[in-house]
């Protein structure tokens, strides 16, 4: 198992010198990947959240994003090894051939460490934004792969769908990769199967070990009913902003994978048991918000992450 990294790419405080720092250290620490995301807006009127329920202001933390795909053509050029992801990219509101060109144009740059991370998007305001439509997102998502990845193959391109069409055309430049992993960001059950059945692998977001195991069992079971083994998949649990990395124990309603180093060392070690084969910290994605880092913190967080790998490792948790 790896350990991934959220950059720092949202909130007041964040700069383009701090991710690069960010990303820097991340990459002699041995961090396996970097991960950005994407959000087109923040309402100041109340919506429904992701989780449901009734209207709520959306976090304050989505007020500045630095957008994700420039974000990592930035650190390509100042890092050489490290995975570059999204976590995650809405597609139903880009165009198909425009994201596959503009991923494998990141893939050829930064020497073929893209790896796409995609989700169906929740915010009906966002949807608005883009002129699409929200409706049947699912099945406009399943297309979009369709078409991302045959943009992506040989030319002369072609693909005639429901949502999308690309007359027989030349789409280039083609990814350096073989093939660019493609992720569903999901934890719903309909969203896990489709991902099983269709990605590349899955990007979950946890609240307890349990909750990871039947993700990861539902997944894995979806991936086998659709004849695909489940060892070629990746699942890439992500740690939701702002859990914490403490220096001293955490007791009561510690959250998962947060507290000290020893503490999310040990839950590193279940994580891998559970089947996941990266889990990345997101702890540190906002600066300068009344939750979370203050960008005078981050040298700090930097050695806090330094004791985490260096503890997991002791443990066996992650790969030397």
């Amino acid at each position: 198992m790896e350990l991934g990294l959220a950059l720092p790419t949202a909130g007041p405080q964040t700069s383009p010198e701090t991710i690069a720092t960010v990303a820097r250290e991340a990459e002699r620490l041995g961090f396996g990947a970097l991960w950005t995301f994407e959000r087109l807006l923040r309402p100041v009127d109340k919506v429904v959240l992701w989780t449901g329920g009734e209207p709520a202001m959306l976090p304050e933390f989505y007020g500045s994003v630095y957008e994700p795909l420039e974000t990592l053509s930035y650190i390509a050029a100042v890092t050489q090894r490290i995975k570059l992801g999204t976590a995650i990219l809405v597609a139903p509101l880009h165009v198909p051939v425009m994201l596959a060109r503009r991923l494998a144009t990141l893939d050829q740059l930064s020497g073929g460490r893209v790896i796409a991370g995609l989700g169906q998007g929740w915010q009906h305001n966002e949807f608005e934004t883009a002129n699409v439509p929200i409706r049947r997102k699912g099945a406009r998502t399943e297309e979009f792969i369709t078409a991302l990845r045959a943009a992506w193959g040989p030319d002369p391109v072609r693909h005639e769908g429901e949502f999308y069409r690309i007359a027989s055309s030349q789409v280039n430049p083609k990814p350096l990769q073989a093939r660019i992993p493609v992720l569903l960001a999901a934890n719903s059950p309909a969203a896990v199967k489709r991902a099983g059945r269709i990605a590349d692998g899955l990007i979950p977001i946890s609240s307890s070990a349990r909750e990871l195991r039947d993700i990861v069992s539902a997944f894995h079971a979806a991936a086998q009913e659709a004849g695909r083994d489940p060892r070629d998949l990746m699942v890439v649990n992500q740690v939701p902003w702002p859990t914490p990395i403490t220096r001293e124990p955490l007791g009561d309603g510690r959250p998962f994978l947060g507290g000290s180093p020893q503490q999310i060392a040990e839950d590193l070690m279940t994580a891998r048991e559970i089947g996941v084969t990266q889990v990345y910290l997101a702890g540190g994605q906002g600066l300068g918000l009344d939750l979370g880092l203050q960008a005078a913190d981050v040298d700090q967080w930097l050695g806090l992450l330094a004791e985490v790998i260096k503890t997991a490792t002791r443990l066996g948790a992650v790969a030397s």
